[in-house]
């Protein structure tokens, strides 16, 4: 059995300080890479994803910008055969700040693993949440986890600890 491994962008602050959180549910047993470091054969080594973002900016993942790492992440994907892929998402936004963006980056994680014929696990429901509209939401389930790390950073570990039950 291969190994999980957690992408994610951007580097520094909640994102990546999230990750550290994910790797000790894990034993140590993942591997974390921040998006700018993988390459094709990196990923191929890998069947269990977990890819991770902030909302922040996400209205120009799509872009060509250079700043825009997941744009560059999204094409490389078109390079690795994503066959057995299993992919999960969790996405951090800010419900007091952006209550109409709230974690819109797990719409674009649906939307881009979609294309290439990768089904998202984790459904995680909104129950307890306080937004308004999020383009990472559908009849009640967020596509990934959503987590708030700048109002409910208390509730983090223990969203964590339940959605990697889930999806286990």
């Amino acid at each position: 059995m291969k190994k999980t491994v957690l992408l994610y962008w951007p580097k520094g602050g909640n994102v990546e300080g999230v990750t550290a959180i994910f790797k000790n549910k894990f034993n140590g047993e993942l591997d974390i890479y921040s998006i700018d470091s993988v390459d094709k054969d990196i990923l191929a080594k890998y069947d269990n994803w977990i890819v991770g973002g902030s909302t922040v900016g996400s209205h120009v993942w799509e872009d060509a910008d250079d700043s825009n790492k997941w744009h560059d992440f999204f094409k490389l994907l078109d390079e690795v055969d994503l066959t057995n892929k299993t992919v999960a998402a969790f996405g951090l936004g800010d419900q007091v700040l952006y209550p109409n963006h709230f974690v819109d980056g797990l719409g674009i994680f649906k939307e881009e693993f979609d294309k290439r014929g990768v089904k998202l696990i984790g459904e995680w429901p909104d129950d307890g949440y306080h937004y308004t509209d999020s383009e990472g939401v559908k009849d009640g389930m967020f596509f990934g986890l959503a987590l708030d790390e700048d109002n409910e950073d208390e509730l983090t570990e223990a969203r964590i600890e339940k959605w990697l039950e889930m999806i286990k």
